[in-house]
C-alpha cells in the first residue's frame, strides 16, 4: 500500500465511526462517558462530541479484550510499540503510515484504562507505566520528524518548540499533584496534541505534494510542520499560563511547604491520548 493509501484508510475508519455515532445520537441521544467528563469535556481545540464518539466506539473493543484476557499493562505496551513505530515511520517519510500507527497507539492508550476500570485491576504501578509510555510515544513521534527534517534548521526548531510544549504541560500537571494543589486547566493537553499531530501526519501525503508543486518553497511535509507549529505556539502559551496559575495557588496557600503526594491515583478510569485521539489530562 502507498503512503497516501494509509492516510485514506485511517480517514475512512473515522468517517465510518462518525457516521455510525451520528445515527446513534439520532436514535438514542448522545453517549455520555464519565471519563470524558472527568477530563473536563471538550475545548475550543477539540469538541466533546468527537471525544464521546471515540469512547462509544471502543466499548465493544473493551468487552472483547476482557473476554480474551488482555491485561491493561499489555495494552499499554502495545501503545508503546505502535507509538515508537509511528515515530520510525515519520523518520523515514511515511506520514500516512505514521498516522495509522499513531491512531492505534492512542486508541490503545484509551483502552488500557477502560479495561482496568471494568476489571477493577487499576494500580499505581499501572498508572506509572501508562504515564511513562505517554512521554516516550510523544517524544518518538516528534523526534522522528526531527530525524526526517535533519537538514532544515527551521523545521527542527518548530519541532523542538512542540516538544517543549508537550513536556512543560505534562510537567506542570505533575508538579501540581506533587504540591497537592488542583491541576490548572488549559489548552493543548495530551489528547489535543495527539489529535493535531496525528491529523497533520495523515494530511501530509494527501495535501503536501500538491502544496509543494504549487509553491516549491514549501516543504512536502508542510502540513505536519503546521501542526507542530500550532502545538508549539498554543502549547507553550498554555504552559506559561499554567505556571502562573500554579504559582499563584501555591503562593496563596501559605502555611508550611506541602509534602509531595504519594503519586497518581490508580488507573481505574482509563488513560485516554489521543486520535487519532487520546484524552489524558496532561
Amino acid at each position: 500500500m502507498t503512503d497516501v493509501g494509509f492516510s485514506w484508510l485511517t480517514c475512512a475508519v473515522w468517517v465510518v465511526l462518525i457516521a455510525a455515532y451520528a445515527i446513534r445520537v439520532s436514535r438514542y441521544g448522545a453517549f455520555q462517558s464519565e471519563r470524558v467528563h472527568g477530563v473536563g469535556g471538550g475545548t475550543l481545540l477539540l469538541g466533546e462530541n468527537i471525544m464521546q464518539a471515540t469512547y462509544w466506539a471502543i466499548e465493544p473493543v473493551v468487552r472483547g479484550l476482557i473476554r480474551i484476557g488482555a491485561t491493561p499493562n499489555a495494552i499499554t505496551l502495545a501503545a508503546l510499540a505502535t507509538g515508537i513505530a509511528a515515530g520510525a515511520a515519520v523518520a523515514t517519510g511515511w506520514f500516512g503510515l505514521a498516522c495509522l500507527l499513531a491512531t492505534c497507539s492512542t486508541i490503545c492508550d484509551i483502552l488500557d484504562g477502560q479495561v482496568a476500570r471494568v476489571t477493577r485491576t487499576g494500580s499505581n504501578a499501572g498508572e506509572l507505566l501508562d504515564a511513562v509510555v505517554d512521554r516516550y510515544t510523544e517524544f518518538a513521534f516528534i523526534a522522528g520528524f526531527i530525524v526526517y527534517a535533519r537538514e532544515s534548521p527551521l523545521q527542527i526548531a518548530i519541532a523542538l518548540g512542540a516538544l517543549l510544549a508537550s513536556f512543560m504541560i505534562s510537567y506542570t500537571s505533575a508538579k501540581a499533584e506533587a504540591l497537592q494543589v488542583s491541576v490548572p486547566r488549559g489548552l493543548m493537553r495530551r489528547h489535543e496534541r495527539a489529535t493535531y499531530l496525528t491529523f497533520g501526519a495523515g494530511m501530509t501525503p494527501m495535501i503536501g505534494p500538491v502544496l509543494h508543486a504549487r509553491w516549491p518553497e514549501l516543504p512536502t511535509a508542510a502540513v505536519f510542520v503546521l501542526a507542530l507549529a500550532i502545538v508549539g505556539a498554543i502549547g507553550n502559551l498554555a504552559a506559561l499560563q499554567r505556571i502562573v496559575r500554579l504559582h499563584r495557588r501555591v503562593g496563596s496557600a501559605g502555611g508550611p511547604e506541602p509534602q509531595p503526594s504519594a503519586g497518581h491515583s490508580p488507573r481505574s478510569a482509563g488513560s485516554p491520548h489521543g486520535s487519532p485521539i487520546s484524552f489524558p489530562p496532561t
